[in-house]
């Protein structure tokens, strides 16, 4: 490997050798034949009917709970829109997603950032915020394998936010695309499922599990807020990709998808595992919540190492990361979010060696 290859730890995206490109060009092929009409049609805004009942069927909901968006994203978009007003306190993790961020920010929402554990969101620390007046509309989370920390949240927690969320009377949007890409430890239910007073709203998405150029993810919830949010769907779009949600559809009853779930867990446990080690042996001082799933590690440096610096050494050694300061309103100056799905096994030593060299190049 040269220096000029450069190697990502930036993407959160799975690399081309994990995507089952002979499985899509057979759903492909199997859309168009089963369904020509309802392929090349507008379709309606809720999505794709036959991935809709599949996926309501999924998560055992009635199909008017969902609607299918493109992407997850998109999903959030709908839900911010939907909910958040300016000056409307929400919750997210601290550290979140850096485009949570932006969105909320976007829509003039009052952030509070709660402090991330190793098993997820601090809770006593969100009753506390609670307490003190704060009365958010929402609590963004991202329960498996968390974007960018890569930890989980607890089914203690799980149970302690839908209690809050009932007592306080705020929505929890449980945003969820990492669920299926479980390596290690057992599956925990999803707050939908554990929700009996109608507090969740879940998304999730077929960009990890499939391929992110399908762009098709979705919403659930109740069948009075999907139905709301579908007439703005309609005035926005008509509706989304009947292509990709057809092949979608097609990929995921021929059992294409739990195969592709397994090729994508079996590549990124390799992968972590490469990476922790990698880490440990080259970076002294650094540390890690090493993951059970999903596609990213966060990787905190001793105080000396300022990522602001750190970014355009690494980009010269040939090197791409994430500064943890993107996913944080304030902080994060000596941390990286590191994704393992793009690199193959072969890379992440190398990698993590021109992180390394670039670490003494700032050092000097």
């Amino acid at each position: 490997m040269t220096a000029a290859q450069l190697i990502s730890f930036a993407r959160g995206a799975p690399s081309l050798d994990i995507v089952d490109i002979e499985g899509l060009k057979a759903a492909a092929v199997r859309a168009f034949d089963a369904d020509p009409g309802g392929v090349t049609a507008y379709g309606t805004s809720v999505g794709y009917l036959p991935l809709r009942k599949w996926i309501a069927d999924k998560h055992g909901v009635a199909p008017e709970q969902v609607l299918v968006t493109n992407g997850s994203l998109q999903a959030d978009a709908f839900l911010f829109d939907h909910l958040v007003g300016a000056g409307d306190a929400v919750v997210v993790e601290r550290p979140t997603y850096d485009r949570t961020l932006l969105n909320l920010r976007n829509k003039g929402g009052e952030v509070h950032a709660v402090t991330t554990q190793t098993d997820g969101i601090d809770v006593d620390e969100l009753r506390k915020l609670l307490e003190s007046g704060v009365r958010p509309k929402l609590a963004h989370i991202i329960p498996n394998f968390q974007n960018p920390a890569g930890v989980t949240l607890s089914a203690e927690k799980r149970r302690a936010l839908l209690d809050l969320a009932a007592e306080y009377g705020f929505t929890i949007f449980e945003d969820d695309p990492y669920a299926d890409i479980r390596f290690r430890g057992d599956a925990l239910p999803s707050m939908l499922s554990l929700d009996d007073k109608g507090v969740v709203v879940h998304a999730s998405s077929f960009t990890k599990t499939v391929c992110p150029g399908v762009r098709v993810g979705y919403l659930v919830g109740p069948a009075p807020l999907i139905a709301e949010i579908a007439k703005k769907a309609t005035n926005l779009y008509i509706s989304p990709g009947m292509v990709a949600q057809a092949i979608v559809y097609q990929f995921c009853v021929a059992g294409d998808l739990e195969r592709s779930i397994d090729t994508v867990c079996t590549a990124l446990a390799e992968r972590v595992r490469l990476l922790a080690a990698s880490l440990r042996e080259h970076i002294p001082g650094v540390s890690f919540t090493e993951p059970e799933g999903g596609y990213f590690l966060w990787v905190d440096f001793p105080e000396d190492i300022d990522v602001d610096k750190l970014l355009p050494a690494a980009t010269a050694r040939g090197v791409a990361v994430v500064k943890g300061s993107d996913f944080l309103l304030e902080g994060g100056k000596h941390a990286l979010r590191l994704a393992f799905s793009a690199v193959t096994a072969d890379e992440i030593d190398e990698g993590v060696r021109r992180l390394a060299a670039a670490i003494e190049d700032i050092r000097g």
